[in-house]
């Protein structure tokens, strides 16, 4: 079996099975691997540590940063795993191990306190006049109250997920099952935005479309897109120090919650992680500040009975 004949099969299933996502990444790694090979296939044989390294090379040549690396590497990865388990491929020990199929993590899209402050608060002036402005802010403020809710899961949220103050929905991308009990603060929000059409299945306006099919997933990606482009112009608006994003609201409430001495096992539940290594590349780039916060603080309290500390 080939390896790009079977690829294409693998995203035409998904796609079928209405992953539109998960078939988009596998269409991208497919496309690389393609630019990296040229256009004739190559057999799972032809599919050894060298070429593997000799691809990695490729991608990070082109500019491609390590975790967009380590997505195609690991779509490469699932599309060998499923070959070798349908006896189209040969199994080979440790094939991936020379190659990174690890995540960066990106500490910039967490928000900083001062940050954090000015998204939380009034817009200043006539900016707060502005209705999308004021929109895109208060659905930022929600997803970080509802636990870093991703804006995939907010866009496809339906009213039967809401019972009372109590939201109950599955994860898109893991599929986990979560409950989010509403704040006061998360339900006043919610009620200004909530979806006013009642033929309408969803609990905001941000899709029309039936669920699972090719149009909804249009629909949210241009709804993604017009929200980052507004949380742009929001984060320059409001003189924030780094990019505000759709991630920003996720990765600045794991780490708010890590410095509320939060366990991370209790925070990646929370956020309905696949598993604690997930929750872990959110919060490392904060550990090591954690620790010399640590250090200062044991420091200081020697300092409080030690007179000539020696420098």
């Amino acid at each position: 079996m080939k390896l790009a004949t079977f690829m294409k099969q693998v995203a035409d299933r998904l796609q079928m099975g209405g992953n539109f996502g998960t078939a988009h990444v596998y269409r991208s790694s497919l496309n690389a691997i393609i630019a990296f090979h040229g256009n004739e296939d190559l057999a799972f044989r032809e599919v050894t540590p060298e070429w593997l390294k000799g691809f990695e090379i490729h991608l990070r040549s082109r500019g491609c940063s390590w975790n967009t690396v380590s997505t195609y590497l690991r779509t490469l990865r699932a599309v060998y795993n499923r070959a070798v388990d349908s006896r189209k491929a040969p199994y080979v020990p440790y094939l991936f191990r020379s190659v990174y199929t690890g995540t960066k993590a990106d500490h910039r899209r967490a928000l900083n306190d001062e940050d954090i402050k000015k998204v939380f608060t009034k817009l200043p002036g006539t900016f707060a006049n502005i209705p999308v402005l004021r929109r895109t802010q208060d659905l930022f403020v929600l997803m970080f109250l509802l636990r870093g809710l991703p804006f995939v899961d907010l866009a496809y949220l339906r009213k039967s997920d809401l019972r009372d103050n109590v939201l109950t929905y599955r994860r898109r991308k893991t599929g986990r099952p979560l409950s989010v009990t509403l704040t006061p603060e998360a339900m006043s929000i919610l009620n200004r935005y909530v979806n006013r059409n009642s033929t309408s299945p969803y609990l905001f306006p941000l899709l029309t479309s039936r669920e699972g099919t090719r149009e909804a997933y249009r629909e949210y990606q241009m709804a993604l897109r017009s929200f980052n482009r507004q949380l742009m112009l929001l984060g320059e608006i409001l003189g924030l120090g780094d990019r505000l994003s759709s991630y920003s609201a996720r990765h600045t409430w794991a780490t708010t919650a890590y410095y509320c001495e939060i366990h991370p096992g209790i925070i990646s539940e929370a956020m309905g992680h696949s598993s604690i290594t997930v929750t872990e590349t959110y919060l490392k780039p904060f550990r090591n500040k954690k620790i010399d916060e640590a250090n200062k603080r044991v420091i200081d309290y020697v300092k409080r009975f030690v007179s000539g500390l020696i420098c």
